[in-house]
């Protein structure tokens, strides 16, 4: 029976994706959460969670970084961006950083479950109309060589990474994951070294190259 987590802030599209996946795919447990706290602690709660569809754009998920954080904490669940930003660059970004695939929110319900069932059994999947441009984006160097160093990191040097991007001390650390201060200063050592950033303002900036604009929040001339 695959294990599937929507993660996305918007009630109605969980629900119409909820479903249309359970329409699609037999004997299929869905979960939800509406930011990348409740995915991250349903990650951990149910830890043979096969799939996690996952929104770009939502509490919590600075664009790329809920998908790092994903991939950092929980390396063998896979991860399909669901996401009305279609962006080849972005696509090409996501898969860089360890998506499996991108389903555009506009797909139909055929295109969907061909996207869930083929990463299931582990090929990646992108819309025929996309496959070819994303194919001819280039990778940046940048996003290659940042997506190896924070792979490098262990779950709990990531979430210690998050909380100092978002500038807590380490005490405040220290108390937020239930760890010794000295525990908190030496993951953040080994962080510095396997990012190759020397303090915590660079550190912070790694995170936020992961940042994406919202394309729902532009605003039309």
């Amino acid at each position: 029976m695959p294990h599937l987590l929507i993660a996305d802030d918007h009630p109605l599209f969980r629900a119409a994706l909820r479903q249309a996946l359970a329409g699609a795919i037999a004997d299929v447990c869905i979960t939800e959460a509406g930011n990348l706290d409740e995915a991250l602690a349903a990650l951990t709660s149910m830890p043979d969670t096969d799939l996690v569809l996952l929104d770009l754009h939502m509490p919590g998920n600075h664009g790329l970084a809920g998908l790092a954080a994903i991939r950092a904490q929980h390396p063998t669940v896979g991860v399909v961006v669901v996401s009305a930003n279609d962006d080849p660059q972005v696509i090409r970004r996501a898969l860089d950083h360890g998506a499996a695939g991108f389903i555009p929110k506009s797909a139909n319900l055929e295109s969907l479950r061909d996207a869930v069932l083929s990463v299931l059994s582990g090929q990646p999947w992108l819309p025929n109309a996309l496959r070819n441009v994303v194919a001819m984006t280039h990778s940046h160097q940048r996003d290659t060589d940042l997506a190896v160093r924070l792979a490098s990191l262990t779950a709990q040097q990531f979430r210690v990474l998050a909380l100092v991007a978002d500038g807590l001390l380490n005490k405040q650390i220290a108390d937020r994951l239930d760890i010794q201060e000295r525990t908190v200063k030496a993951h953040i050592s080994v962080i510095f070294e396997k990012l190759g950033v020397r303090n915590r303002t660079q550190a912070g900036v790694v995170l936020r190259e992961l940042s994406l604009t919202d394309p729902a929040a532009r605003i039309s001339p």
